[in-house]
């Protein structure tokens, strides 16, 4: 397999799609009734709805491609030396926002995504409590699907920089952010967890969403599909592209995600 030409993304974009939703629903029976919690050698939580979710995952995709190697937040990292020879590979995170999660207040996410060539081609988000998917495959379009209602296209806005709505991160909100934010006349600030904000620029209900601050490649993967194919945009804040697999840890470094490009939102920085 060396091209798009090879894979049909529509059908696997559907099938990542169910696999999210099969992970969400044993998320929300956790979520309802019972779960552990401890921390990781990180310091960051990680709940038995964690533990399932990504189990799940795992094993369908492996099942739905097996000559498709899958990283997932909760398994082990295949070292570099490993990884760089990869043209394509599943990224997962099985459940984004863990600490919302424990908060109880309904922001977390499933997200399965596949990289190729250091992009991704596919990405899939769902969010278990409202009942809602984001989807995205490339030169597919970016979809959002609610409960009962068809899926239908999304589309990124163009923005008025004098009335911006600009998400923050709930749990991670740093004083990196806010002198950036300081720098708008007029902003509406909403703090969201998990890939949830880069979906609402998306849709068209968000202009940007400054990440200045840590996260991982599998946090944006399945977004930045769903967001590109939005007509939208997930760069590094000096406004290069942010790529997938090009060194040794996963850490992401400092984006932007937006939907207008007429916009120089680095200069703000």
């Amino acid at each position: 397999m060396n091209n798009n030409d090879d894979l049909n993304l529509e059908y696997l974009c559907q099938n990542a799609l169910s696999i999210a939703v099969v992970a969400g629903k044993k998320i929300l029976d956790l979520y309802e009734s019972k779960y552990t919690v401890e921390n990781k050698q990180d310091n960051t939580p990680l709940t038995t709805a964690d533990l399932a979710a990504d189990k799940i995952i795992r094993n369908a995709l492996k099942e739905l491609t097996p000559e498709i190697p899958v990283i997932t937040e909760e398994s082990e990292l295949p070292a570099f030396e490993i990884r760089k020879q990869w043209h394509r590979y599943w990224l997962v995170d099985p459940l984004d926002g863990t600490r919302e999660f424990i908060k109880h207040n309904g922001e977390f996410t499933v997200n399965i995504s596949l990289i190729e060539n250091h992009k991704s081609i596919i990405g899939v988000i769902n969010v278990p409590v409202i009942h809602t998917d984001y989807f995205a495959w490339r030169d597919g379009g970016a979809y959002k699907r609610s409960t009962n209602k068809p899926a239908h296209k999304i589309n990124c806005r163009k923005a008025d920089i004098n009335k911006l709505v600009i998400a923050g991160s709930r749990s991670h909100a740093s004083d990196k952010l806010k002198s950036y934010l300081k720098n708008f006349k007029n902003i509406e600030l909403l703090s969201i967890g998990s890939s949830l904000k880069s979906c609402l620029v998306a849709e068209g209900s968000v202009d940007l969403y400054p990440r200045l601050g840590l996260t991982s490649e599998w946090d944006t993967a399945a977004a930045h599909c769903i967001v590109e194919e939005a007509g939208g945009y997930i760069t590094q804040t000096d406004n290069t592209e942010l790529l997938y697999n090009t060194k040794d840890c996963l850490l992401n470094p400092e984006f932007f995600v937006f939907g207008d490009r007429t916009i120089a939102w680095h200069h703000y920085l």
